[in-house]
């Protein structure tokens, strides 16, 4: 067995099953985690996955049972496409150990290395001990504009006496079958300029770098600075995390805000069909679904203020625009190939719901009327779309769900149906600030009212025991997207169904199963469900169930991020699900909801043990602002701050407030 088909089947083995959870990272003070080894049982492996426009990287890492090292990079370069161009079709290859420079020390290898540490803060560091005395750090990162995974390596003399240390030229290049890519042959090379032979007295330290790129034949061969694509990575973080801050007195919630803040926004690819938000894996690059980036992602980017989030969402809404036809045939569930193909293999799964949810809010949010008036066609085609599909219960048909069968979702779901509710909603706020008639806003409330009704009639039922809803006709099992009338604002079963979701049969150490009595979990369905938890009101509780969930993912056996599902994919860390993290504080526990190009709703969670919690710098609805509540005589008390101007802030009987910021 190779060197990389042993560390990936040690974390395959480690992590192919839920596990009693065990806090092995902490906090650091300069907002990152670290995991110190000693203490903690091994062996122990993990992977994280980085991005940056033309690269993504998967890193397995952690130790063996000995001890020792365990490292494998799984590198992705999504616009280098392989034959057939599919979704599936990024070109991309594992650097093991054999990928890497004989360092050398006094002449002889350096032995094993036995890592001490391990530290994330948007980059990985690794910080081994060896035989030799020479303690070897490794950083890696992905270049922040090159299709290239870059591994600083510092090796420092710890043995107390002087070593020669050296580390000689290196290079690896595999060549692909020109039959086999869309462009012929490419590259893949690990290369490393090096390190002269070295004294190093005690105390002191040397570096160099190793390269993992690829390239298409003809290009020339890549020699990044490292040192200087460190830097650009670090500041791409300190970027994200100085915008759209969460404050509260629970630092793992913060941290885990400011973790999910990175990886929904670094998974942007930079192809010839524009930026495009991936979300990674290992299987989906340079290509958009309807769930994940028109109805996940693309509603958060107007908050981050990230230019490179907020543009990657108008290209994708662009994107499904152009197969908005006369007739009213399905739109694809995802535009693959950099913008070139689709995939459409599973029908409709309501992804005209999906995209009108995401572009009437997107569309809000941004502030822009621009954009608003570039969204609101696509907006109309998705809601006529879903009208002609209305059934005769008055619910919208499609042919399964986002989980496109895996599991039952009859011939009209649950999903689908809010997701229309929620978009008519906010194409009625879209419509009144668009000029457009004031009886096409009222058609939609109409039209959202009527669908109300009919998700009450046709879902509303007694679920073993629970006054909640059934996900399908037909439906005698709790699902986990039961959750999603709350998260819309549908109340009418509120209580029944927070108790269906809490239950035994549900809820589980990761979250909520997909349907009762199953193992199978996708984090998706859990934070949709918390962010309804809290928007029903149930705050204490919405709470106790978020703080368990971020600590297991931020701080337990698979950090620091939100994942896919398990078992299928082996959780990795698709970037949406963070977006979706993101959005329970912003929309769950904050309660916003826009409702205008420069006005939203505010309805914030303030729970019994907090004194105050804020989001600042939050960059929607076409300003900058902070949001502080804070407690006074033991009611929450609102504060929104612009960057320029006053907000008009008003209290509603029902603990809501609307907000209008200053043009």
């Amino acid at each position: 067995m190779t060197a990389v088909a042993a560390c990936l089947a040690l974390s395959l083995l480690l992590l192919c099953a839920p596990a009693h959870a065990e806090a092995f990272w902490t906090i650091e003070k300069d907002g990152g985690l670290a995991w110190t080894v000693a203490g903690h049982p091994i062996p122990h492996v993990d992977h994280i996955e980085m991005s940056g426009r033309k690269v993504s990287a998967i890193i397995h890492y952690g130790l063996d049972a000995d001890g020792h090292l365990t490292l494998d990079r799984q590198v992705v370069w999504p616009t280098l496409r392989t034959i057939p161009n599919n979704t599936h079709a990024s070109l991309q290859t594992g650097f093991g150990a054999d990928a890497y420079p004989a360092v050398t020390a006094d002449g002889a290898p350096l032995g094993p290395e036995s890592p001490v540490s391990f530290r994330l803060r948007g980059l990985l560091a690794i910080a081994s001990q060896t035989p030799s005395g020479i303690e070897v750090t490794r950083t890696l990162l992905p270049s922040t504009r090159l299709p290239a995974l870059i591994e600083n390596v510092t090796l420092r003399n710890r043995s107390g006496r002087a070593v020669t240390v050296e580390v000689p030229p290196f290079e690896l290049s595999r060549r692909t079958d020109p039959e086999k890519g869309v462009d012929g042959a490419y590259r893949m090379e690990a290369r490393s300029a090096g390190l002269p032979v070295t004294r190093l007295r005690p105390g002191r330290c040397a570096k160099f770098c190793v390269a993992y790129s690829g390239r298409r034949e003809a290009e020339p061969a890549l020699a990044p600075d490292g040192p200087a694509e460190q830097k650009a990575r670090e500041a791409y973080v300190a970027g994200l995390w100085r915008k759209l801050r969460f404050e509260c007195p629970d630092p793992v919630l913060e941290r885990a805000f400011a973790f999910a803040k990175v990886r929904a926004a670094e998974s942007i690819f930079d192809t010839k069909g524009g930026l495009m938000h991936g979300p990674g894996g290992g299987a989906y690059y340079a290509a958009i679904w309807a769930n994940d980036q028109a109805e996940y992602a693309n509603p958060f980017f107007p908050f981050l203020g990230d230019e490179a989030g907020n543009g990657s969402a108008r290209n994708a809404f662009r994107l499904f625009g152009a197969y908005m036809t006369p007739e009213y045939k399905p739109v694809p569930s995802s535009i693959i190939a950099e913008g070139t193909d689709i995939w459409n293999g599973a029908g409709d799964r309501g992804d005209a719901a999906m995209i009108a949810y995401g572009a009437s809010r997107y569309a809000l949010a941004s502030g822009d009327p621009k954009i608003a008036a570039e969204m609101w066609p696509i907006v109309q085609w998705c809601l006529e779309y879903c009208r002609r599909k209305t059934t005769a219960d008055g619910v919208i048909a499609s042919n399964c769900d986002e989980l496109e069968g895996r599991f039952p979702a009859g011939d009209a779901n649950l999903c689908t149906a809010c997701l229309c509710y929620d978009a008519q909603r906010s194409a009625a706020f879209l419509a009144r600030d668009l000029g457009q008639p004031e009886s096409v806003s009222r058609d939609l409330n109409a039209r959202a009212d009527a669908l109300a009704a009919a998700i009450e009639r046709h879902f509303g039922a007694a679920v073993e025991g629970y006054p909640t809803y059934r996900y399908y006709a037909g439906n005698e099992t709790l699902r986990a997207w039961i959750g999603i009338p709350l998260t819309m604002g549908i109340f009418t079963r509120s209580e029944g169904t927070v108790r269906a979701l809490f239950s035994p049969r549900l809820w589980t150490e990761n979250g909520l199963a997909t349907e009762a009595g199953k193992e199978t979990f996708w984090d998706r369905a859990t934070l949709y469900a918390l962010r309804g938890v809290f928007a029903a009101g149930d705050t204490e509780r919405a709470l106790d169930y978020l703080q368990k969930y971020s600590q297991r993912r931020l701080l337990g056996e698979h950090v620091p991020y939100p994942v896919e599902a398990w078992p299928e994919g082996n959780q990795r860390h698709l970037s949406a699900e963070s977006a979706l993290y993101a959005r329970v504080i912003t929309e769950g526990l904050f309660g916003i909801r826009p409702t205008g190009l420069r006005r939203f709703e505010l309805t914030p969670r303030l729970p019994a043990g907090w004194n105050r919690m804020a989001l600042r710098n939050v960059q929607a609805f076409g300003g900058s602002f902070d949001i502080l509540v804070t407690r006074a005589s033991g009611q929450p008390k609102v504060t929104v701050k612009p960057a320029h101007g006053a907000a008009t802030v008003t209290a509603e009987p029902d603990g809501r407030y609307t907000v209008t910021l200053p043009e």
